[in-house]
């Protein structure tokens, strides 16, 4: 019996939307323990040398401003790596398609909820209240910068989940050249 990949891709290949649905969970679940982390390695630091945090961001909020967002566009691509990254296992096929579809799954939800919380006010916006990536920024947050801001974390996010979803193929395509050596 011959092991026919291309046989096999052109039958079962294609965006699976469950295995991107699963990578955005996860992603979505690495973004929060990772940024609970970083939060906690703040405090850390903080603590072991006396510095107030928070007066440090005060006084120089432009250094501070930089940190913050380096780790969290390192957050956003470790997160959505991983989130590829189990769409792509999970698939089998077409590494960079699930890695996009992981994404989108992203955009959508935080489209969905940013929606909501228009209509329900700032109260309910659950994005905001579990530091879950990406935020949609909605009414008054809608600025130049924010906006830019915004496009920049998504495009890390895409960058990662595409990353992820090649990562997560490449297990498959190993199995496939031991199979068809036999």
């Amino acid at each position: 019996m011959k092991h026919d990949v291309a046989r096999e891709k052109e039958e079962f290949g294609g965006i699976k939307i469950g295995s991107a649905f699963f990578g955005w969970l996860t992603a979505t679940g690495t973004a929060i323990l990772l940024s609970a982390l970083a939060a906690a390695l703040g405090a850390a630091v903080g603590s072991a040398t006396n510095t107030d945090i928070a007066g440090e961001a005060t006084a120089d909020p432009q250094t501070a401003s930089i940190i913050s967002s380096i780790v969290l566009l390192a957050i956003l691509l470790i997160a959505y790596y991983c989130g590829g990254y189990v769409a792509g296992r999970m698939a089998r096929f077409n590494g960079v398609k699930q890695g996009i579809a992981v994404w989108v799954w992203a955009i959508v939800i935080a489209f969905i909820v940013a929606i909501l919380g228009l209509i329900a006010g700032d109260q309910f916006n659950i994005l905001s209240q579990i530091n879950s990536f990406p935020q949609i920024p909605a009414g008054d947050d809608l600025t130049t910068t924010g906006i830019i801001a915004a496009l920049i974390a998504a495009a890390v996010a895409l960058l990662g989940a595409i990353l992820g979803g090649l990562a997560g193929m490449r297990f498959h395509r190993k199995v496939d050249k031991a199979g068809l050596r036999t």
